[in-house]
């Protein structure tokens, strides 16, 4: 049966949808000899699809890891530099990509697998994948800063955020750690964010994506996740509470 191309080439392992149209919008994929356009159609099991003049195979076996990525550590699979990537981190073999970002002085839960629907169902802002930090600032927040960071805030660029879930945790000295819940990914918001508000972040580290937790992991560790966590981000389901938390592990306030 004929499938759009991107959708073959992320059921391959090959990345997210977005990024296979990347490829083919470059030239970079052909279908019975011909250089494929964006809107083509292929059907894998008959016609021959290749990337970079290699055959895509659909069998290879789809793997999940969960991984704490340290403060300075790209999220990316792979860098031109002598920087470490996430994937240098995860001792498997085969494709693997991370899904979605943390900036290199962020730290915490990313997701990485080569399973292409699945990155694109978490990535998509439609399905709507909540993303949870813990976040140190270097001030304490009062109720209308907080309140104005409920709301959404306009950047630099005139973009405003969208609303947002935010609740005081504890103080840390001069500043105080904050539980933030989004439904958005923008490069930076939170650090934006936070300057704008007058609350400079000194420190993120995701906890949640959507209903897969950080739990026990430690800077540089990594696990396979289990086929439930697996089932249940394919099946987009939300977390099964509105409380902000970071069940389903060790409580990460051991970073205070």
């Amino acid at each position: 049966m004929e499938e759009r191309l991107q959708k073959i080439l992320a059921r391959a392992g090959l990345g997210s949808r977005r990024a296979c149209e990347v490829y083919i919008q470059a030239g970079r994929v052909t279908v019975n000899g011909q250089v494929a356009g964006l809107g083509d159609k292929a059907d894998p099991q008959i016609d021959r699809i290749l990337l970079d003049g290699q055959t895509i195979k659909l069998s290879e076996d789809l793997m999940y890891v969960a991984l704490y990525k340290p403060r300075g550590v790209l999220s990316a699979a792979s860098t031109p530099d002598s920087r470490q990537t996430v994937r240098d981190l995860v001792d498997l073999p085969g494709r693997l990509y991370p899904v979605g970002r943390l900036d290199i002085d962020s730290e915490g839960l990313i997701l990485l697998t080569n399973d292409g629907e699945l990155a694109n169902r978490i990535t998509h802002p439609r399905f709507g994948h909540e993303k949870e930090y813990r976040v140190l600032v270097a001030a304490h927040p009062d109720d209308e800063q907080l309140s104005i960071w409920r709301r959404g805030v306009v950047l630099e660029d005139g973009y405003r955020t969208q609303p947002c879930r935010i609740e005081f945790e504890a103080s840390s000295g001069k500043g105080a750690w904050l539980r933030i819940v989004l439904r958005e990914g923008r490069k930076r918001q939170i650090r934006e964010t936070g300057s704008r508000l007058g609350l400079p972040v000194v420190k993120i580290i995701r906890v949640r994506i959507g209903g897969l937790k950080l739990g026990n992991l430690k800077a540089g560790e990594w696990r396979l996740l289990s086929p439930t966590e697996v089932a249940e981000l394919k099946g987009i389901k939300p977390a099964s509470s509105n409380r902000l938390s970071d069940r389903g592990g060790k409580d990460p306030r051991r970073f205070k």
